[in-house]
């Protein structure tokens, strides 16, 4: 199982905080291109993306056990 963590709007358009999926392995591609089909989570595209709290840069291999978060970009003072 592969626990996802959504902040900010992307949490409130998901209408959870976490989502969990039952996968051995996958990518962080997969996984973003999943949340966009079943929650319609545009905003994917534009999230900073960490894997056990290390942020990730392109595509990411995931496997069971791991946590992934998406981390939209915030503004404000």
């Amino acid at each position: 199982m592969i626990k996802i963590l959504l902040f900010a709007q992307l949490a409130e358009q998901a209408g959870a905080q976490s989502i969990d999926i039952d996968e051995e392995k996958t990518t962080t591609d997969e996984i973003r291109q999943f949340l966009k089909e079943t929650y319609n989570l545009q905003g994917t595209d534009r999230a900073m993306i960490a894997v056990n709290e290390v942020y990730r840069r392109g595509n990411s291999e995931v496997e069971s056990g791991d946590t992934v978060a998406f981390i939209p970009p915030v503004s404000g003072g």
